[in-house]
């Protein structure tokens, strides 16, 4: 029997290879070897836990290069196997262990599994990452590489890197890790398709908008990653302040303010055009794709809407965005993921991060997320959340009036729900639309379109009594 605790963990055998590649790390289990293992929790990030797992477990500081879930054992079952390069011994393993050449190895000194998986691992970090199209964090090295290019950048600062570091994610393509200094810390960030675009969106941004997002001190293009200076406060997150939850709000239309005449260049750096015009060139195609998807579903609940409903949904979202266009609002800057955990605030100054999910189109919509996220951490209709629109909206008195903020404001619920959908490629891509679970995501956003319509429609008939 599956108790609710190993439901919520994950095993993972580790291949920590040596700095040359050459040996490998096992367990002395009898007469066989065997490799080290941890558990860590699911659905939380990997590299993080997983390396602090190793330290504590095992003694060693490692740095994860990339999972291996092709792999199963005789049972059938399929194993999460992940390569690490060593870095440095920490402490005491819960188990004797010691390092094997490599060479030495054979089918028969471990499972054909953990055999396999440290020959398949070995290939991939010493030949397909040396300018391998999977990324270039699968090679052996690269760590170190980095770490001495970050000594040259902060050495004209004043600043020294201090040893202690945080892994965070990892992958072949995407690297995400903050270095301590003797001074503030520094956060190296790496991305690859599909969120490639997010390096020059972030770079872009930095030097538009130097006072809202963290300062970038170097870049290293070959690799799609950029440094950062780590801004001081903390993640909206993690804090209760009604003070600061404002400051987040008026921090963001003073962005979008700022960014109204900068959008060509923004478009220019990568970012999606959610514009009234992309926005309402879409609605057919999505309403259509739906339509499909809709026709496919096996379950009921959730409810199903037929064609008839779609249809009608579709011209209400084309009704409401000639309503926002006819209200004259501005174009700007806008964050598809402006969720609590993006954005670090302070007393003095907030800081917005992540910006893969970048657009450029109604501003109402990217405040309309943060709502979102205000309600799921403090519950609807709170007194906080009527201080919060009114913080945001002055900002935006100054240049829109009053009459119309209400109306996007109005209108937001409906269109920010279809923006977020109908910005995201998933719908437009095939392979996407057959997974299960992401036609059943759009397929809910359909839903939540529906009645968020609905809604207006009934608000609007009692406006005209």
């Amino acid at each position: 029997m599956v108790t609710a605790t190993q439901r919520e963990r994950e095993t993972y055998r580790v291949i920590v290879l040596g700095q040359d590649g050459k040996d490998v790390l096992v367990v002395p289990s009898g007469d066989r070897l065997t490799l080290p293992f941890v558990e860590i929790p699911r659905w939380q990030r990997v590299a993080e836990n997983l390396t602090a797992a190793v330290r504590t477990d095992w003694g060693e500081e490692v740095i994860c290069l990339f999972e291996r879930d092709d792999l199963a054992g005789t049972d059938g079952i399929e194993r999460h196997y992940q390569a690490a390069e060593h870095w440095c011994a920490t402490g005491t393993p819960k188990a004797p262990t010691r390092w094997v050449p490599i060479s030495a190895l054979s089918d028969g000194s471990l499972t054909a599994s953990d055999y396999l998986a440290i020959q398949r691992s070995i290939a991939q970090s010493d030949v397909e990452g040396r300018g391998s199209p999977a990324g270039p964090f699968t090679r052996l090295g690269w760590f170190k590489e980095l770490r001495q290019w970050i000594e040259e950048v902060i050495e004209p600062l004043g600043l020294n890197l201090n040893g202690n570091f945080n892994q965070l994610n990892a992958s072949p393509s995407f690297s995400l890790i903050r270095f301590e200094t003797d001074g503030p810390a520094l956060w190296f960030k790496s991305v690859g398709e599909p969120n490639q675009k997010e390096f020059p969106i972030t770079c872009a941004l930095a030097e538009l908008f130097p006072g809202h997002v963290p300062s970038v001190l170097a870049t290293r293009p070959e690799w799609n990653g950029w440094l950062t200076r780590e801004a001081s406060g903390n993640l909206l997150c993690d804090v209760q302040e009604k003070a600061l939850w404002e400051k987040a709000a008026v921090a963001v239309a003073e962005l979008q303010i700022e960014s109204i005449d900068h959008g060509a260049r923004i478009l220019q750096a990568g970012t999606r055009d959610l514009g009234v015009n992309a926005l309402s060139r879409m609605v057919k195609p999505f309403v259509e794709t739906m339509t499909q998807l809709m026709e496919l579903q096996t379950k009921v609940p959730p409810m199903v809407l037929d064609r008839k409903g779609l249809l009608l949904l579709g011209d209400r979202i084309e009704t409401a965005l000639e309503a926002l266009n006819a209200l004259g609002i501005p174009e700007t800057l806008g964050h598809l993921d402006l969720n609590h955990g993006n954005i670090i605030v302070s007393p003095c100054r907030c800081a917005f991060l992540d910006w893969a999910e970048a657009y450029v189109g109604n501003p109402f919509f990217t405040f309309q997320y943060l709502l979102e996220f205000l309600r799921r951490t403090i519950g609807a209709h709170s007194p906080i959340e009527t201080r919060l629109i009114a913080s945001y909206c002055q900002k935006w008195e100054r240049i829109v009036p009053r009459g119309a903020i209400e109306d996007a404001l109005a209108l937001s619920p409906l269109l920010a729900v279809f923006a977020y959908a109908a910005g995201s490629n998933a719908w437009q891509d095939e392979k996407s639309l057959q997974d299960p679970a992401t036609a059943g995501y759009l397929r809910g956003l359909t839903r939540r379109m529906h009645r968020e319509a609905t809604a207006l429609s009934e608000r609007r008939s009692l406006c005209l009594h």
